[in-house]
């Protein structure tokens, strides 16, 4: 049994399946979706009681939370994982931050700025997100004037995937003085695997 990876490409599942992607290895994407609450129903739950996308089943392994998916599927391969322990907790150091600084950030920033109906978007709104998401992104703009990527200065890594791909909706973004951030998004994003999943998500 293959790879399975539960979640449309229109959800954080996208994280995923650029993860695997990059590994080369093969998946089914199972398309649970919210909008028919099929991932409130049995089959779903007994994969992910939470009831959250996505979740994988890894010949029987089962895992939630897409961050921590991007980590093992990484690590199992031993690719664009790591190789010393201080790189690997840095690695976890990304990840963690991803989900407590910018997860949140990225979606109030989108919501007001594309996501949402025109005649439902605050402009007062946009700029409070904006600010609150320029002081992360200019921790990240300091780390990448010294190196090209997260981990390791010169080659991407698990770490640059997972921050990467949850700044997927700030594809329209205009990062402004943030230059270093600007050529890291576009470096990770204009990558084989990512484009491949970029295309999943906005064809499906």
């Amino acid at each position: 049994m293959s790879l399975k990876i539960y979640g449309i490409p229109k959800s954080r599942a996208v994280r995923v399946l650029w993860m695997a992607e990059e590994l080369g290895i093969p998946y089914e994407n199972v398309g649970v979706t919210m909008a028919d609450k099929a991932h409130k129903g049995t089959a779903y739950l007994a994969v992910n009681p939470n009831g959250r996308l996505p979740a994988i089943d890894d010949n029987g392994f089962k895992l939630s939370e897409s961050l921590a998916i991007n980590l093992y599927l990484a690590k199992k391969h031993a690719k664009l994982y790591p190789k010393s322990i201080e790189d690997e907790a840095r690695c976890w150091q990304w990840s963690l931050w991803t989900a407590f600084e910018i997860d949140k950030q990225v979606n109030d920033w989108a919501a007001h700025d594309h996501v949402l109906p025109a005649e439902q978007r605050d402009p007062a709104k946009l700029k409070a997100a904006l600010d609150v998401l320029n002081v992360p992104l200019g921790v990240l703009d300091g780390v990448l004037a010294k190196q090209a990527y997260l981990v390791t200065p010169d080659a991407f890594s698990v770490a640059d995937l997972n921050v990467a791909s949850a700044m997927y909706r700030l594809i329209k973004m205009d990062f402004g003085a943030n230059k270093n951030v600007a050529r890291w998004y576009r470096a990770c994003w204009d990558r084989p695997a990512a484009k491949k999943a970029r295309d999943l998500r906005e064809s499906s």
